[in-house]
């Protein structure tokens, strides 16, 4: 394992650690609101704390963007992603559907990947060019080559509820077209889910980098592509993503390629 993986599991590990002991206790757990729909606990805050304390005990010259603390260290070439609660809204109600997220890109480009799934022990890696793996298992994407067969992954608009019609216009297209529709509602654990082959696809828009950086390298190294809704590779930074199978993905393509709010690029 590339020896900044292994950091990045640590502190995954410990961030999952500071996790599970609250969810034992959830009723005890602050919680307060940043806007409509978008909640913190002091978890997140906790978690976020072991998750960096980790990383810049191991690399103090890296630089950080997460999703409580914001940016820091901007002259590094490599930056950490993290997300240290996905699911948080999933968490304060007791439903065991979240996962840490932490990603390194090197010079903008994600090349370690870590999501960990604390309430079941699985621990997603990737490195670029050498594979993703869920515990010491090598992960593929699903291999069927028919939307109408799969499964998509997404998650419904919450913070921002103006693009909600357009949004549901797309969850009714795709609905008629595949075989059916989850939304389990922590966006890094689907893209595992896709890494995984567990989910043919998925989509959603309004998302910010460390909902996606992570899950993105491990669908790329389990064989499947990612990009925005016009299949283009900008999605990291535009807040919208469509990843799945190859096959999958371009019929995907096709059907939400007119929700796109990236401008093509020349």
């Amino acid at each position: 394992m590339h020896p900044m993986l292994n950091i990045a599991v640590k502190a995954a590990r410990r961030a999952g650690q500071v996790i599970n002991r609250a969810s034992l206790d959830i009723d005890l757990v602050r919680v307060s609101k940043k806007q409509h729909n978008d909640f913190v606990t002091e978890v997140d805050k906790a978690a976020e704390q072991a998750i960096i304390e980790t990383l810049l005990t191991a690399y103090p010259e890296h630089a950080i963007l997460a999703e409580e603390s914001g940016a820091s260290g901007q002259d590094s070439e490599f930056q950490w992603i993290i997300d240290p609660l996905d699911g948080t809204t999933n968490f304060i109600h007791g439903f065991p559907y979240y996962c840490v997220s932490i990603a390194l890109a090197h010079k903008g480009v994600v090349s370690q990947a870590v999501i960990y799934d604390p309430t079941r022990n699985d621990l997603y890696t990737a490195s670029r060019g050498r594979g993703a793996f869920l515990n010491d298992r090598r992960l593929r994407v699903s291999r069927r080559d028919r939307l109408a067969d799969s499964l998509i992954g997404t998650g419904f608009p919450f913070r921002d509820l103006q693009g909600i019609d357009n949004y549901l216009k797309m969850f009714g297209a795709m609905t008629e077209h595949c075989a059916g529709i989850r939304r389990p509602g922590a966006a890094a654990l689907d893209l595992a889910s896709v890494a995984a082959g567990r989910l043919d696809g998925f989509f959603e828009q309004g998302l910010s980098p460390w909902d996606m950086a992570a899950g993105s390298l491990l669908i790329t190294e389990a064989g499947g592509l990612v990009g925005n809704y016009v299949g283009d590779s900008n999605f990291l930074h535009h807040g919208e993503i469509l990843a799945g199978n190859p096959k999958v993905f371009a019929q995907m393509v096709k059907l939400l390629e007119g929700y796109s709010s990236v401008k093509p690029s020349a």
